[in-house]
């Protein structure tokens, strides 16, 4: 981690009363990396991830991510059915768990190698940097989505693409900006890896919580300058008045946003941008990023492609669009995964040959849009069965 050189007692994490700094979260990543080198967890060792929100988790996602191992993670509110589905489908190596989800796990009687990580004592192991032997290619984590049966898919996400993502959110952001980031998002969901990782780019603060609502209840409310959510929420936060004057930036993804939310969001003085940002879980969280003008009218567009990412409006021929002319939207680009992890016919059917660009892949998002005159890409809605 560069950040944990330069600013080692910088506070890295918050959670609660619990601040880890820069150099605190990489030891005991460290320790817990060699811990899981000592088990034989080798590259593409895929690791499940069912442990409670709190600083342990982030601890055990860096890690797997140390080791060159990939996290798979599952949330501890899932139905047993889910659980199920998941694991049998990814048949991971080895769980991560706790003592107080241990008896979830034992009723299915799962056959799974199984750490408590509660029970761990890590005292014995070097908080030294593991060495490195990740690629840019080795699968970092697998995120499941439902899609359009309820059987959920494992989108594979190579190193490569969260990386990407930084390098792009160190061109659009300041790191004042990234001083403070609420991470409320279940690492379940893609939104995640946009407050996590990009927020440890910057060597900002993981402001965690259990869900964006306990904000206005937080002791940490007041060190939040980032928020990053989805505009259903934002919204009701705005309802009761608990956007903390901290908050400079708001970036909202996930559904589609209103021009009456943006305008309530420019009533806050102490908010100076609000972002409308477009993707999927299959290109690495974001693809499309707008800042909105205070000035705004209509709807927001979700504006032109991000740094290392291509969009292409199709008709049913994959030929271009004109400007006005509904399309399907596919994505290309450093951001898209690997596919769907053991699924090939899906992944076939769902990343196709580039028609533009030889040896490329596509994104076929089955999302609806259009060019706008000025180049900016308006979001119409579902063009086919995801």
């Amino acid at each position: 981690m560069e950040q944990v050189e330069k600013i080692p007692e910088a506070i890295a994490l918050i959670f609660g009363e619990e601040e880890i700094s820069y150099q605190q979260l990489n030891q005991k990543a460290n320790q817990l990396a060699h811990y899981l080198r000592s088990l034989g967890v080798q590259t593409e060792t895929l690791i499940g991830l069912f442990i409670e929100r709190s600083p342990i988790m982030i601890i055990a996602m860096l890690a797997i991510l140390k080791v060159g191992a990939t996290y798979v993670p599952l949330d501890t509110k899932y139905p047993q059915e889910r659980l199920s589905l998941i694991l049998e489908d990814c048949q991971i190596s080895l769980l991560l768990t706790q003592t107080s989800l241990e008896k979830i796990l034992d009723e299915e009687n799962y056959n799974i190698n199984q750490v408590n990580i509660d029970n761990l004592s890590l005292d014995d192991y070097s908080d030294y940097n593991i060495k490195n032997r990740v690629k840019s290619h080795n699968l970092a984590y697998i995120i499941y989505t439902s899609g359009s049966t309820g059987k959920p898919k494992g989108v594979a996400i190579e190193h490569r693409s969260p990386v990407a993502l930084v390098y792009w959110a160190k061109e659009r952001f300041s790191p004042q900006e990234f001083s403070g980031v609420l991470a409320s998002t279940s690492i379940c969901f893609d939104l995640s890896i946009f407050e996590i990782f990009v927020t440890l780019g910057f060597g900002g603060s993981i402001i965690m919580m259990e869900n964006a609502l306990e904000l206005p209840e937080s002791l940490h409310r007041d060190k939040v300058t980032l928020i990053n959510t989805v505009p259903s929420i934002i919204s009701e936060l705005i309802k009761v008045n608990s956007i903390p004057q901290s908050v400079k930036i708001v970036t909202l993804a996930g559904e589609p946003l209103t021009v009456n939310i943006v305008h309530q969001l420019y009533k806050i003085d102490t908010i100076e941008k609000v972002y409308n940002l477009y993707g999927s879980s299959e290109d690495t969280t974001y693809s499309t990023c707008e800042l909105i003008s205070k000035e705004i009218t209509d709807n927001p567009s979700i504006d032109r492609p991000i740094t290392n990412t291509k969009i292409y409006i199709l008709d049913k021929h994959f030929n271009p669009v004109p400007c006005g002319v509904s399309g399907e939207l596919y994505i290309g680009g450093d951001g898209l995964a690997r596919g769907y992890f053991n699924r090939p016919e899906l992944t076939k059917q769902k990343f196709i040959d580039s028609p533009f660009e030889h040896g490329q892949k596509l994104y076929r998002t089955g999302d609806l849009a259009s060019y706008r005159k000025d180049g900016k890409i308006d979001f119409l809605g579902v063009l086919i069965t995801k």
